[in-house]
């Protein structure tokens, strides 16, 4: 009975301590001279004013309000937001190196305490970032070694695939499987078998934390976290999913190091080890076992997720629009045929096929938020003062569906990535994987996966919706801040008669 009145006290002085800070934070805003936003509520900030489950659509609402350039509370914590193209570009683009330092992501911060690539900052992530890059191209990031490794596991997809004999089947864990393979090889040094149950239960680890982050429990998390950290709730048990990746990690680097051979490096794993072992006797060094750990489960967790995702909503995508799946058949009849793998040597004669997957990407929007930036000192941006430190999140959905850089950006329009003369065409807002020098370190990966993986399940089966094609609902499954193609099923038929 003394330890519950004493942790009910600890607890009543935290929330008492927050408030009259949240209070002491409102009253100096101005003084701050932050963007403008609606007005926090002490500890709450603006939670009250928002729908959470529609949070996406709320924060776009108040950017129509406010202007492109604003504050919200999401709890006591504020954090500005940048709106549509030109805010970002001169954020991310412009002043590059001024938001080149990552804000402050709750779940990730609880469990991996800052190390690794994603969340870390300065000389830390500088490293990591440098590092890992230069392991993905060594073992053939964009060259012939992984495109190998894609066309080997897009073929064991395909036959994964006619398995299914024209009956109904969801296509979820059946790509994320494929894709999650490709990175698994590069950082783990092997692929896993489909039926592996181990590996069933990583991905579900992946799909569960993907929907606690973007639920409404996840926001409350992430605004409170301080406090909700030391409650009994669900959260506990999602953050668990994100532990046990972290846990099946460590079991694996410790595999590594009893196997390690310096001179003939297997993965990524082994390249750090080996990294390791040169700077021992750095005590300064930012290649110890923590970083590793997070590093791969960094890396395990964006190879995975992010391209799965996209190739899912463009399936679906495809059985709502059947004549945009056709001309793709027919381009891959043309340029491919039947008798060989799809290359990445493919793409550049098949400009319809790479507009379609760009345009996947751009009406997907699958992380419609971006990864929060902070500037690295206090910065005058538009007129306002952006402080050190400060949660900034590049809204990349209003970019992706800028009106100003794409003409009804509602809609699924292939050609609007085409030229007059059907070449490919880029444009400047095209930013899903994010811009400036924390974009995605796994682009050209990404790139290669969707194309490969693309041409190869379209060379060999047409897609067949359950009920008429135009009755697919594309509208997300939105659960706060996330956009996740809602769960679906199809049949797939043979193409038999080219």
């Amino acid at each position: 009975m003394v330890c519950l009145a004493t942790s009910t006290a600890l607890l009543g002085f935290c929330l008492l301590c927050i408030f009259l800070l949240s209070i002491f934070k409102s009253s100096s805003r101005q003084k701050l001279n932050l963007p403008p936003g609606p007005r926090p509520l002490p500890l709450f900030g603006n939670l009250m004013q928002i729908n959470a489950k529609e949070l996406l659509k709320s924060l776009v609402k108040l950017g129509d309000t406010y202007g492109p350039v604003f504050t919200v509370y999401l709890g006591p914590r504020p954090m500005v937001v940048l709106c549509g193209y030109e805010a970002v570009k001169e954020a991310l683009v412009d002043n590059k190196d001024v938001f080149v330092d990552r804000g402050h992501l709750p779940v990730h911060n609880h469990i991996l305490k800052g190390f690794g690539i994603t969340m870390s900052n300065g000389e830390r992530w500088k490293q990591m970032r440098r590092f890992s890059l230069m392991t993905l191209r060594n073992f053939g990031m964009g060259k012939r070694s992984i495109e190998e490794r894609i066309q080997e596991e897009a073929q064991f997809l395909v036959e994964e695939l006619r398995k299914t004999q024209g009956l109904p089947f969801d296509p979820t864990f059946f790509i994320s499987r494929a894709v999650s393979n490709i990175i698994c090889s590069i950082v783990f040094g092997s692929r896993f078998d489909y039926e592996d149950k181990k590996f069933l239960t990583l991905l579900t680890h992946i799909n569960e934390l993907l929907r606690f982050m973007n639920s409404t429990i996840g926001l409350i998390f992430s605004s409170f976290t301080t406090i909700v950290k030391y409650l009994p709730g669900p959260h506990h048990a999602k953050l668990e999913h994100l532990q046990n990746l972290r846990n099946f990690v460590t079991e694996r680097v410790k595999t590594h190091k009893e196997t390690l051979d310096p001179s003939s490096p297997r993965d990524y794993i082994d390249c750090f080890l080996t990294k390791m072992i040169k700077e021992k006797e750095n005590t300064e060094t930012e290649f110890h076992n923590e970083n590793l750990v997070v590093s791969t489960v960094n890396l395990f967790f964006a190879g995975t997720e992010t391209v799965s995702t996209t190739l899912r909503y463009g399936i679906m995508i495809l059985l709502r629009h059947p004549e945009i799946e056709e001309k793709i058949h027919q381009e891959i009849d043309r340029v491919i045929g039947c008798n060989r793998c799809p290359s990445i040597e493919d793409r550049s004669k098949m400009p319809y096929t790479d507009a379609v997957i760009h345009e996947v990407q751009r009406f997907s929007d699958i992380i419609p938020t971006g990864l929060p930036h902070a500037a690295t000192h206090d910065f005058q941006f538009r007129g306002y003062t952006i402080p050190k430190g400060m949660d900034v999140y590049p809204f990349l959905t209003t970019v992706l569906r800028d009106d100003s850089q794409f003409e009804n950006p509602e809609q699924f329009i292939p050609e609007r990535f085409l030229d007059e003369n059907g070449c490919f065409k880029k444009r400047d807002a095209f930013m899903p994987f994010s811009a400036g020098k924390r974009n995605c370190l796994g682009e050209g990966l990404a790139r290669m996966e969707l194309f490969l993986f693309i041409t190869t399940i379209l060379q060999n089966f047409n897609l067949k919706p359950l009920t008429c094609h135009e009755d697919v609902d594309l509208t997300p499954d939105c659960s706060s801040a996330g956009r996740l193609p809602r769960a679906y099923q199809l049949r797939i038929q043979p193409r038999l008669n080219r």
